[in-house]
Protein backbone atom coordinates (compact mmCIF):
# COMPACT_ATOMS: atom_id res chain seq x y z
CA UNK A 1 0.00 0.00 0.00
CA UNK A 2 1.37 3.70 -1.42
CA UNK A 3 -1.11 5.86 0.28
CA UNK A 4 -0.77 6.64 4.34
CA UNK A 5 -3.05 8.94 6.48
CA UNK A 6 0.18 11.28 8.15
CA UNK A 7 0.92 13.64 10.44
CA UNK A 8 2.77 15.86 8.80
CA UNK A 9 5.71 14.43 10.92
CA UNK A 10 5.18 11.12 9.97
CA UNK A 11 5.27 12.52 6.61
CA UNK A 12 8.46 13.85 7.12
CA UNK A 13 10.15 10.53 9.10
CA UNK A 14 8.75 8.50 5.96
CA UNK A 15 10.18 10.54 3.77
CA UNK A 16 13.79 10.01 5.09
CA UNK A 17 12.97 6.71 5.43
CA UNK A 18 12.28 5.97 1.75
CA UNK A 19 14.95 8.20 1.14
CA UNK A 20 17.43 5.71 2.51
CA UNK A 21 18.24 6.85 6.18
CA UNK A 22 20.88 5.73 8.40
CA UNK A 23 20.10 7.90 11.20
CA UNK A 24 18.28 10.38 12.88
CA UNK A 25 19.02 12.20 16.05
CA UNK A 26 16.99 14.52 18.33
CA UNK A 27 15.90 15.46 21.21
CA UNK A 28 12.29 15.27 21.86
CA UNK A 29 10.81 18.84 21.40
CA UNK A 30 6.76 19.71 21.01
CA UNK A 31 5.94 19.69 17.86
CA UNK A 32 9.22 17.78 16.54
CA UNK A 33 8.58 14.80 18.52
CA UNK A 34 6.76 12.43 16.54
CA UNK A 35 9.23 12.52 13.79
CA UNK A 36 11.54 10.47 15.69
CA UNK A 37 8.71 8.29 17.23
CA UNK A 38 7.69 7.40 13.88
CA UNK A 39 10.82 6.04 12.74
CA UNK A 40 11.50 4.00 15.77
CA UNK A 41 7.61 2.49 16.01
CA UNK A 42 8.73 1.70 11.88
CA UNK A 43 12.35 0.17 13.15
CA UNK A 44 10.54 -1.54 16.13
CA UNK A 45 8.25 -2.98 13.74
CA UNK A 46 10.76 -4.06 10.97
CA UNK A 47 13.05 -5.63 14.00
CA UNK A 48 9.82 -7.78 14.58
CA UNK A 49 8.98 -8.84 11.37
CA UNK A 50 13.07 -10.12 10.93
CA UNK A 51 13.03 -11.93 14.42
CA UNK A 52 9.84 -13.73 13.61
CA UNK A 53 11.29 -14.71 9.91
CA UNK A 54 14.87 -15.64 10.95
CA UNK A 55 14.43 -19.04 10.10
CA UNK A 56 15.57 -18.95 6.26
CA UNK A 57 12.72 -17.53 4.49
CA UNK A 58 12.91 -14.00 4.29
CA UNK A 59 16.76 -14.33 3.37
CA UNK A 60 20.19 -14.39 5.40
CA UNK A 61 20.04 -12.11 8.20
CA UNK A 62 23.61 -10.77 6.82
CA UNK A 63 21.83 -9.71 3.64
CA UNK A 64 19.15 -7.03 5.91
CA UNK A 65 20.14 -3.26 5.72
CA UNK A 66 21.22 -2.53 8.62
CA UNK A 67 19.02 -0.79 11.19
CA UNK A 68 18.38 2.88 11.48
CA UNK A 69 19.88 3.99 14.51
CA UNK A 70 17.15 6.15 16.17
CA UNK A 71 17.95 6.35 19.90
CA UNK A 72 17.30 10.00 21.58
CA UNK A 73 20.42 12.47 21.94
CA UNK A 74 20.73 14.37 25.34
CA UNK A 75 20.43 18.02 23.66
CA UNK A 76 19.87 19.17 20.28
CA UNK A 77 23.67 19.59 19.80
CA UNK A 78 24.80 16.48 20.29
CA UNK A 79 22.14 15.67 18.21
CA UNK A 80 23.87 17.55 14.98
CA UNK A 81 27.14 16.39 15.97
CA UNK A 82 25.88 12.86 15.70
CA UNK A 83 24.37 13.25 12.46
CA UNK A 84 27.17 15.20 11.05
CA UNK A 85 29.24 12.49 12.18
CA UNK A 86 27.24 10.07 10.17
CA UNK A 87 27.44 11.90 7.16
CA UNK A 88 31.08 12.30 7.24
CA UNK A 89 30.97 8.27 6.80
CA UNK A 90 28.67 8.80 3.56
CA UNK A 91 25.71 7.99 5.38
CA UNK A 92 22.58 9.81 5.04
CA UNK A 93 21.31 11.37 8.77
CA UNK A 94 18.19 13.30 9.47
CA UNK A 95 18.43 15.72 12.87
CA UNK A 96 15.50 16.95 14.51
CA UNK A 97 14.12 19.65 17.14
CA UNK A 98 11.79 22.46 17.93
CA UNK A 99 12.93 25.49 17.11
CA UNK A 100 14.68 26.53 20.07
CA UNK A 101 15.90 23.67 19.93
CA UNK A 102 18.01 25.23 16.93
CA UNK A 103 19.34 27.88 19.18
CA UNK A 104 21.15 24.80 21.32
CA UNK A 105 22.92 23.08 18.10
CA UNK A 106 23.53 26.75 16.64
CA UNK A 107 27.37 26.01 17.21
CA UNK A 108 27.46 22.69 14.97
CA UNK A 109 24.92 23.78 12.63
CA UNK A 110 26.33 26.82 11.44
CA UNK A 111 29.86 25.29 11.01
CA UNK A 112 28.50 22.38 9.45
CA UNK A 113 27.78 25.00 7.09
CA UNK A 114 31.24 25.50 6.37
CA UNK A 115 32.22 21.99 6.55
CA UNK A 116 29.47 20.55 4.13
CA UNK A 117 28.70 16.95 4.34
CA UNK A 118 29.57 13.83 2.37
CA UNK A 119 26.14 11.81 3.06
CA UNK A 120 22.87 13.84 3.14
CA UNK A 121 22.07 15.84 6.10
CA UNK A 122 18.63 17.27 6.72
CA UNK A 123 17.73 19.10 9.52
CA UNK A 124 14.38 19.21 10.38
CA UNK A 125 13.22 22.58 12.84
CA UNK A 126 9.59 22.99 13.71
CA UNK A 127 8.74 26.39 15.16
CA UNK A 128 5.80 26.80 17.58
CA UNK A 129 3.82 30.25 16.31
CA UNK A 130 1.22 31.24 18.98
CA UNK A 131 3.77 29.33 21.55
CA UNK A 132 1.25 26.58 21.95
CA UNK A 133 4.49 24.62 24.06
CA UNK A 134 7.45 27.17 24.31
CA UNK A 135 8.46 30.03 25.45
CA UNK A 136 8.83 32.30 22.48
CA UNK A 137 8.29 32.39 18.87
CA UNK A 138 10.67 32.00 16.81
CA UNK A 139 11.58 31.76 12.72
CA UNK A 140 13.95 29.20 11.92
CA UNK A 141 14.37 30.22 8.15
CA UNK A 142 16.74 33.06 9.39
CA UNK A 143 18.97 30.36 11.03
CA UNK A 144 19.36 28.77 7.23
CA UNK A 145 19.67 32.42 6.03
CA UNK A 146 22.49 33.07 8.60
CA UNK A 147 24.36 29.91 7.70
CA UNK A 148 23.43 30.35 3.95
CA UNK A 149 21.74 27.13 3.06
CA UNK A 150 19.13 26.08 1.58
CA UNK A 151 15.65 25.59 3.57
CA UNK A 152 12.53 23.74 2.58
CA UNK A 153 9.14 24.94 3.24
CA UNK A 154 6.53 22.31 2.82
CA UNK A 155 3.17 23.94 2.74
CA UNK A 156 1.55 20.23 2.61
CA UNK A 157 1.79 16.79 3.88
CA UNK A 158 2.82 15.30 0.95
CA UNK A 159 5.31 18.18 -0.01
CA UNK A 160 6.38 17.11 3.38
CA UNK A 161 7.49 13.85 2.41
CA UNK A 162 8.40 14.12 -1.27
CA UNK A 163 10.71 17.29 0.02
CA UNK A 164 12.24 15.46 2.83
CA UNK A 165 13.53 13.50 -0.34
CA UNK A 166 14.16 15.34 -2.09
CA UNK A 167 16.41 17.45 0.26
CA UNK A 168 18.73 14.54 0.94
CA UNK A 169 19.15 14.41 -2.93
CA UNK A 170 19.78 18.41 -2.72
CA UNK A 171 22.31 18.35 -0.10
CA UNK A 172 24.36 15.40 -1.31
CA UNK A 173 24.41 17.24 -4.80
CA UNK A 174 25.74 20.42 -3.12
CA UNK A 175 27.38 18.86 -0.41
CA UNK A 176 25.86 21.14 2.47
CA UNK A 177 22.98 20.79 4.96
CA UNK A 178 19.71 21.28 3.85
CA UNK A 179 16.99 22.88 6.83
CA UNK A 180 13.25 21.52 6.46
CA UNK A 181 11.21 24.39 8.46
CA UNK A 182 7.29 23.20 9.60
CA UNK A 183 5.34 25.09 11.94
CA UNK A 184 2.68 23.92 14.40
CA UNK A 185 -0.50 23.14 12.42
CA UNK A 186 1.63 21.21 9.58
CA UNK A 187 3.74 18.86 12.13
CA UNK A 188 0.39 17.79 13.57
CA UNK A 189 -2.51 17.75 10.96
CA UNK A 190 -2.97 14.63 9.04
CA UNK A 191 -3.43 14.54 5.14
CA UNK A 192 -3.15 11.23 2.55
CA UNK A 193 0.32 11.19 1.30
CA UNK A 194 1.32 9.28 -1.27
CA UNK A 195 4.87 7.47 -1.34
CA UNK A 196 7.41 6.52 -3.81
CA UNK A 197 10.11 3.87 -4.07
CA UNK A 198 11.93 3.14 -1.35
CA UNK A 199 15.74 3.97 -1.50
CA UNK A 200 19.01 1.56 0.03
CA UNK A 201 20.87 3.05 2.50
CA UNK A 202 24.09 4.91 1.37
CA UNK A 203 26.92 2.56 1.52
CA UNK A 204 30.37 3.53 3.90
CA UNK A 205 32.53 6.66 2.01
CA UNK A 206 35.07 9.21 3.26
CA UNK A 207 34.81 12.83 2.24
CA UNK A 208 37.11 13.44 -1.01
CA UNK A 209 38.81 15.90 0.98
CA UNK A 210 39.18 15.80 4.80
CA UNK A 211 40.33 18.83 5.19
CA UNK A 212 36.82 20.08 4.41
CA UNK A 213 36.24 18.54 7.69
CA UNK A 214 39.04 20.38 10.15
CA UNK A 215 37.99 23.96 10.59
CA UNK A 216 41.48 25.42 11.37
CA UNK A 217 41.70 29.00 9.79
CA UNK A 218 43.29 28.49 6.82
CA UNK A 219 40.67 25.19 5.28
CA UNK A 220 37.41 27.45 7.07
CA UNK A 221 38.13 30.69 4.99
CA UNK A 222 38.82 28.25 2.23
CA UNK A 223 35.23 26.57 2.82
CA UNK A 224 33.84 29.74 3.45
CA UNK A 225 34.59 31.46 0.47
CA UNK A 226 33.07 28.34 -1.63
CA UNK A 227 30.14 28.79 0.50
CA UNK A 228 29.65 32.12 -0.40
CA UNK A 229 30.32 31.26 -3.78
CA UNK A 230 27.28 28.76 -4.01
CA UNK A 231 25.38 31.31 -3.50
CA UNK A 232 23.48 32.13 -6.75
CA UNK A 233 23.04 28.65 -8.08
CA UNK A 234 20.81 28.06 -4.32
CA UNK A 235 19.06 31.19 -6.02
CA UNK A 236 18.26 29.19 -9.04
CA UNK A 237 17.68 26.12 -7.89
CA UNK A 238 14.99 28.11 -6.08
CA UNK A 239 13.71 29.47 -9.13
CA UNK A 240 13.91 26.32 -11.21
CA UNK A 241 13.36 22.83 -8.93
CA UNK A 242 9.63 23.62 -8.81
CA UNK A 243 9.26 23.70 -5.49
CA UNK A 244 8.31 27.70 -5.94
CA UNK A 245 6.07 28.45 -8.52
CA UNK A 246 4.30 31.78 -10.14
CA UNK A 247 0.66 32.02 -11.78
CA UNK A 248 0.12 35.35 -13.23
CA UNK A 249 -3.60 36.13 -12.13
CA UNK A 250 -6.19 37.82 -14.13
CA UNK A 251 -5.71 40.96 -12.12
CA UNK A 252 -1.90 41.04 -12.47
CA UNK A 253 -1.80 44.60 -10.69
CA UNK A 254 -2.24 42.82 -7.23
CA UNK A 255 -0.18 40.07 -5.89
CA UNK A 256 0.22 37.61 -3.36
CA UNK A 257 3.08 35.98 -2.20
CA UNK A 258 2.07 32.69 -0.32
CA UNK A 259 5.09 30.82 2.12
CA UNK A 260 4.24 27.52 3.29
CA UNK A 261 1.43 26.45 4.83
CA UNK A 262 0.28 29.88 4.44
CA UNK A 263 -0.36 29.15 0.95
CA UNK A 264 -2.75 26.40 1.98
CA UNK A 265 -4.46 29.43 4.00
CA UNK A 266 -4.84 31.16 1.16
CA UNK A 267 -6.15 28.11 -0.98
CA UNK A 268 -8.54 27.69 1.60
CA UNK A 269 -10.30 31.15 1.01
CA UNK A 270 -10.89 29.98 -2.92
CA UNK A 271 -8.19 31.04 -5.76
CA UNK A 272 -8.01 34.63 -6.49
CA UNK A 273 -7.79 36.78 -9.72
CA UNK A 274 -4.33 38.06 -8.34
CA UNK A 275 -1.03 36.56 -9.23
CA UNK A 276 0.06 34.67 -6.68
CA UNK A 277 3.78 32.99 -5.78
CA UNK A 278 4.09 30.25 -3.85
CA UNK A 279 7.40 30.00 -1.92
CA UNK A 280 8.25 26.59 -0.18
CA UNK A 281 12.10 27.03 -0.89
CA UNK A 282 15.01 29.55 0.28
CA UNK A 283 16.94 31.41 -0.69
CA UNK A 284 13.93 33.68 -2.46
CA UNK A 285 13.17 33.29 -5.70
CA UNK A 286 14.60 36.50 -7.05
CA UNK A 287 13.46 36.04 -10.75
CA UNK A 288 9.90 35.04 -9.74
CA UNK A 289 9.81 38.03 -8.23
CA UNK A 290 11.23 39.92 -10.32
CA UNK A 291 8.69 38.42 -13.26
CA UNK A 292 5.59 39.13 -10.97
CA UNK A 293 6.30 42.14 -10.99
CA UNK A 294 7.30 42.51 -14.86
CA UNK A 295 3.75 41.58 -14.99
CA UNK A 296 2.21 44.85 -13.44
CA UNK A 297 2.31 43.83 -9.57
CA UNK A 298 1.87 46.99 -7.64
CA UNK A 299 0.13 45.65 -4.05
CA UNK A 300 1.64 42.31 -2.67
CA UNK A 301 0.18 40.76 0.33
CA UNK A 302 2.98 38.59 1.87
CA UNK A 303 1.38 35.22 3.70
CA UNK A 304 3.88 33.33 5.81
CA UNK A 305 3.77 31.90 8.98
CA UNK A 306 6.42 33.04 11.58
CA UNK A 307 7.96 36.12 11.39
CA UNK A 308 7.79 38.61 8.43
CA UNK A 309 11.14 36.97 6.90
CA UNK A 310 9.75 37.29 3.26
CA UNK A 311 8.05 40.12 3.52
CA UNK A 312 11.41 42.21 4.66
CA UNK A 313 13.20 40.85 2.21
CA UNK A 314 10.81 41.29 -0.99
CA UNK A 315 10.95 45.43 -0.88
CA UNK A 316 15.21 44.40 -0.88
CA UNK A 317 15.12 41.85 -3.91
CA UNK A 318 13.34 44.57 -6.01
CA UNK A 319 15.21 47.31 -5.29
CA UNK A 320 18.46 45.87 -5.50
CA UNK A 321 17.20 44.01 -8.80
CA UNK A 322 16.02 47.05 -10.64
CA UNK A 323 18.65 49.88 -8.83
CA UNK A 324 15.76 51.24 -7.86
CA UNK A 325 16.22 54.40 -4.58
CA UNK A 326 13.04 53.71 -2.01
CA UNK A 327 10.51 56.21 -1.48
CA UNK A 328 9.10 57.72 1.35
CA UNK A 329 5.83 55.75 2.43
CA UNK A 330 2.81 56.24 4.24
CA UNK A 331 2.48 55.01 7.42
CA UNK A 332 2.45 51.08 7.95
CA UNK A 333 2.85 50.33 4.11
CA UNK A 334 6.27 49.69 2.31
CA UNK A 335 6.28 50.98 -0.86
CA UNK A 336 9.55 50.45 -3.53
CA UNK A 337 10.32 52.40 -6.66
CA UNK A 338 10.65 49.73 -9.04
CA UNK A 339 11.07 50.12 -13.12
CA UNK A 340 9.90 47.71 -15.64
CA UNK A 341 8.63 47.55 -18.44
CA UNK A 342 6.06 50.05 -18.42
CA UNK A 343 7.88 52.31 -16.30
CA UNK A 344 8.50 52.95 -12.66
CA UNK A 345 5.61 51.92 -10.16
CA UNK A 346 4.71 52.31 -6.43
CA UNK A 347 4.98 48.37 -5.35
CA UNK A 348 3.05 48.23 -1.87
CA UNK A 349 4.21 45.23 0.09
CA UNK A 350 2.04 44.29 2.75
CA UNK A 351 1.70 41.83 5.42
CA UNK A 352 2.67 40.91 9.24
CA UNK A 353 4.64 43.92 9.43
CA UNK A 354 2.11 46.72 8.19
CA UNK A 355 -0.49 44.76 9.78
CA UNK A 356 -2.82 43.80 7.14
CA UNK A 357 -1.86 40.18 9.10
CA UNK A 358 -1.37 39.69 12.73
CA UNK A 359 2.50 40.69 13.85
CA UNK A 360 1.96 37.89 16.18
CA UNK A 361 0.94 34.16 16.86
CA UNK A 362 -0.09 31.17 14.34
CA UNK A 363 -1.89 32.48 10.81
CA UNK A 364 -5.70 31.15 10.41
CA UNK A 365 -7.32 31.35 6.51
CA UNK A 366 -9.74 33.95 8.37
CA UNK A 367 -6.83 36.19 9.05
CA UNK A 368 -5.68 35.82 5.04
CA UNK A 369 -9.77 36.35 4.02
CA UNK A 370 -9.62 39.48 6.29
CA UNK A 371 -6.43 40.71 4.33
CA UNK A 372 -7.58 39.78 1.23
CA UNK A 373 -11.68 42.00 2.22
CA UNK A 374 -13.50 38.34 1.59
CA UNK A 375 -15.96 37.44 3.20
CA UNK A 376 -15.46 35.57 6.81
CA UNK A 377 -17.65 32.82 8.21
CA UNK A 378 -19.55 34.64 11.12
CA UNK A 379 -17.98 33.37 14.62
CA UNK A 380 -20.03 32.06 17.25
CA UNK A 381 -19.41 33.70 21.26
CA UNK A 382 -18.26 30.55 23.06
CA UNK A 383 -20.79 29.10 25.59
CA UNK A 384 -20.27 30.50 29.03
CA UNK A 385 -20.89 27.10 30.81
CA UNK A 386 -17.61 26.49 28.66
CA UNK A 387 -14.68 27.10 31.15
CA UNK A 388 -10.98 27.89 30.09
CA UNK A 389 -9.21 24.60 32.05
CA UNK A 390 -5.13 25.08 32.33
CA UNK A 391 -2.87 22.84 31.88
CA UNK A 392 -1.99 21.22 35.21
CA UNK A 393 0.45 18.31 36.72
CA UNK A 394 -1.31 14.70 36.62
CA UNK A 395 -3.48 13.40 39.71
CA UNK A 396 -0.59 11.32 41.44
CA UNK A 397 2.60 13.25 39.74
CA UNK A 398 5.74 13.09 42.06
CA UNK A 399 6.02 17.35 41.14
CA UNK A 400 2.98 17.72 42.58
CA UNK A 401 4.27 16.30 46.46
CA UNK A 402 7.62 17.70 45.52
CA UNK A 403 6.39 21.50 45.36
CA UNK A 404 4.16 20.44 48.71
CA UNK A 405 7.35 19.84 50.66
CA UNK A 406 9.30 22.70 49.13
CA UNK A 407 6.81 25.16 49.20
CA UNK A 408 6.34 24.74 53.01
CA UNK A 409 9.71 24.66 53.81
CA UNK A 410 10.73 28.11 51.56
CA UNK A 411 7.92 29.76 53.83
CA UNK A 412 10.49 29.39 56.70
CA UNK A 413 12.88 31.46 55.32
CA UNK A 414 12.96 35.49 54.00
CA UNK A 415 12.34 36.11 50.59
CA UNK A 416 13.40 32.27 49.55
CA UNK A 417 13.89 32.38 45.54
CA UNK A 418 13.08 29.70 43.46
CA UNK A 419 14.02 29.29 40.10
CA UNK A 420 12.17 27.03 37.70
CA UNK A 421 13.23 25.24 33.95
CA UNK A 422 11.67 23.39 31.25
CA UNK A 423 9.70 20.60 31.98
CA UNK A 424 6.21 19.04 33.38
CA UNK A 425 7.16 21.27 36.59
CA UNK A 426 7.20 24.54 34.87
CA UNK A 427 3.11 24.26 36.00
CA UNK A 428 4.32 24.61 39.73
CA UNK A 429 4.09 28.18 38.89
CA UNK A 430 0.51 27.66 38.40
CA UNK A 431 -2.13 27.33 40.86
CA UNK A 432 -2.20 26.11 43.46
CA UNK A 433 0.92 25.98 43.99
CA UNK A 434 3.24 29.30 42.65
CA UNK A 435 6.61 27.61 43.36
CA UNK A 436 8.62 29.33 40.94
CA UNK A 437 9.95 32.90 40.34
CA UNK A 438 11.89 32.61 37.45
CA UNK A 439 12.11 30.24 33.85
CA UNK A 440 13.66 31.18 30.94
CA UNK A 441 15.41 28.18 28.82
CA UNK A 442 16.63 24.72 29.16
CA UNK A 443 19.34 24.28 32.22
CA UNK A 444 18.81 28.24 33.15
CA UNK A 445 17.66 26.87 36.63
CA UNK A 446 20.85 25.87 37.76
CA UNK A 447 23.22 29.01 36.81
CA UNK A 448 20.31 31.48 37.40
CA UNK A 449 20.26 30.16 41.04
CA UNK A 450 24.39 30.26 41.15
CA UNK A 451 24.10 33.82 39.50
CA UNK A 452 21.39 35.09 42.20
CA UNK A 453 23.29 33.13 45.08
CA UNK A 454 26.76 35.10 43.67
CA UNK A 455 24.54 38.52 44.24
CA UNK A 456 23.74 37.48 47.80
CA UNK A 457 20.48 36.05 47.51
CA UNK A 458 19.83 33.20 49.95
CA UNK A 459 17.96 30.59 50.17
CA UNK A 460 19.22 30.18 46.14
CA UNK A 461 16.85 26.95 44.96
CA UNK A 462 17.24 25.67 41.03
CA UNK A 463 14.22 23.22 40.24
CA UNK A 464 15.10 21.02 37.27
CA UNK A 465 14.13 17.78 35.73
CA UNK A 466 16.32 15.04 35.32
CA UNK A 467 15.80 14.87 31.04
CA UNK A 468 16.59 18.96 31.32
CA UNK A 469 19.52 18.45 33.87
CA UNK A 470 21.23 16.11 31.58
CA UNK A 471 20.40 18.54 28.43
CA UNK A 472 22.18 21.26 29.75
CA UNK A 473 22.09 21.60 33.84
CA UNK A 474 25.34 19.87 34.11
CA UNK A 475 27.55 22.45 33.02
CA UNK A 476 25.76 24.96 35.30
CA UNK A 477 26.38 22.47 38.27
CA UNK A 478 29.83 22.29 37.40
CA UNK A 479 30.56 25.92 37.60
CA UNK A 480 28.38 25.68 40.88
CA UNK A 481 30.83 23.34 41.98
CA UNK A 482 34.16 25.34 40.92
CA UNK A 483 33.03 28.08 42.78
CA UNK A 484 31.42 26.30 45.58
CA UNK A 485 27.67 28.57 45.29
CA UNK A 486 25.68 28.52 48.01
CA UNK A 487 22.47 26.81 46.15
CA UNK A 488 20.37 23.71 46.50
CA UNK A 489 19.70 22.10 42.71
CA UNK A 490 16.49 19.85 43.01
CA UNK A 491 15.88 17.18 40.37
CA UNK A 492 12.79 15.98 40.22
CA UNK A 493 13.48 12.62 38.86
CA UNK A 494 10.47 10.89 37.00
CA UNK A 495 12.51 8.49 35.21
CA UNK A 496 11.42 9.98 31.51
CA UNK A 497 10.98 12.91 29.26
CA UNK A 498 7.62 13.40 30.66
CA UNK A 499 6.54 16.74 29.04
CA UNK A 500 6.93 15.37 25.39
CA UNK A 501 5.43 11.88 26.09
CA UNK A 502 7.25 9.39 27.89
CA UNK A 503 10.76 9.48 25.91
CA UNK A 504 13.88 7.59 27.29
CA UNK A 505 15.61 10.24 29.81
CA UNK A 506 19.35 10.25 29.48
CA UNK A 507 20.23 10.34 32.91
CA UNK A 508 17.89 7.13 34.27
CA UNK A 509 20.02 5.47 36.76
CA UNK A 510 22.87 8.05 36.61
CA UNK A 511 22.02 11.07 38.36
CA UNK A 512 23.74 10.49 41.46
CA UNK A 513 26.90 9.16 40.03
CA UNK A 514 27.00 12.18 37.60
CA UNK A 515 26.27 14.77 40.33
CA UNK A 516 29.23 13.42 42.21
CA UNK A 517 31.47 13.39 39.25
CA UNK A 518 30.91 17.08 39.15
CA UNK A 519 32.27 17.18 42.36
CA UNK A 520 29.26 17.38 44.46
CA UNK A 521 30.17 16.64 47.76
CA UNK A 522 28.90 12.73 48.53
CA UNK A 523 26.81 13.84 51.60
CA UNK A 524 25.51 16.40 49.78
CA UNK A 525 23.88 14.02 47.16
CA UNK A 526 20.66 13.24 48.57
CA UNK A 527 17.63 11.09 47.14
CA UNK A 528 13.90 11.46 48.67
CA UNK A 529 11.14 9.66 47.19
CA UNK A 530 7.77 12.36 47.08
CA UNK A 531 4.99 10.75 48.50
CA UNK A 532 2.97 12.13 50.95
CA UNK A 533 3.68 9.56 53.57
CA UNK A 534 7.59 10.68 53.26
CA UNK A 535 6.70 14.75 53.51
CA UNK A 536 8.23 15.59 56.78
CA UNK A 537 11.58 13.23 55.49
CA UNK A 538 11.23 15.62 52.62
CA UNK A 539 11.33 18.84 54.05
CA UNK A 540 13.81 17.81 56.91
CA UNK A 541 16.20 17.41 53.95
CA UNK A 542 15.65 20.37 52.35
CA UNK A 543 16.54 22.39 55.39
CA UNK A 544 19.46 20.40 55.90
CA UNK A 545 20.77 21.10 52.65
CA UNK A 546 19.47 25.06 52.78
CA UNK A 547 21.20 25.60 55.91
CA UNK A 548 24.86 23.70 54.33
CA UNK A 549 26.54 26.82 52.87
CA UNK A 550 28.17 25.23 49.41
CA UNK A 551 26.64 23.02 46.98
CA UNK A 552 23.62 20.61 47.74
CA UNK A 553 21.63 18.37 45.09
CA UNK A 554 18.28 16.70 46.31
CA UNK A 555 16.74 14.35 44.07
CA UNK A 556 13.34 14.10 44.29
CA UNK A 557 12.47 10.45 42.50
CA UNK A 558 9.84 8.28 41.75
CA UNK A 559 7.82 7.58 37.85
CA UNK A 560 6.14 9.55 36.05
CA UNK A 561 2.57 8.52 36.45
CA UNK A 562 1.82 8.29 32.92
CA UNK A 563 4.55 6.08 32.35
CA UNK A 564 3.76 3.81 35.35
CA UNK A 565 0.82 3.57 34.05
CA UNK A 566 1.76 2.24 30.73
CA UNK A 567 4.12 0.25 32.00
CA UNK A 568 1.72 -2.07 34.35
CA UNK A 569 -0.87 -2.29 31.17
CA UNK A 570 2.14 -3.81 29.17
CA UNK A 571 2.59 -5.96 31.91
CA UNK A 572 -0.58 -7.30 32.40
CA UNK A 573 -0.78 -8.03 28.13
Amino acid sequence: MNKHLLLGDEAIALGAIDAGLSGVYAYPGTPSTEITEYIQLVESQKSKVESCCRGGSVGDAAEQEAPIQCRWATNEKTAMEAALGMSYMGKRALVCMKHVGMNVCADAFMNAAITGVNGGLVVVAADDPSMHSSQNEQDSRFYAKFAMIPCFEPSNQQEAYDMTRSAFDYSERIHKPVLLRVTTRMAHSRAVVETGEVRPQNALSFPEDVNHFILLPAFAKKNYAELVALQPSLVRHSEESGHNSYVRGSDPKKAIIACGIGYNYLMENGTPSASVLKITEYPLPEGLIRQMIADGAEEVLVIEEGQPAAEAAVPVVCTAAVAAVPVGCAAGVTPVSVGCAAGAVQLRVEGRLTGALPRIGELHPEDVAKALSLPQPERRAADPLVVPRPPAMCIGCGHRDMYTALNEVAREYEQARIFGDIGCYTLGALSPFHAIHACVEMGASVTMAKGAADAGQYPSIAVIGDSTFTHSGMTGLLDCVNSNADVVVLISDNLTTGMTGGQDSAGTGRLEAICKGLGVAEDHVRVVVPLPKNMEAIKTVLREEINYHGVSVVIARRECIQTLKRHHKSIKQ
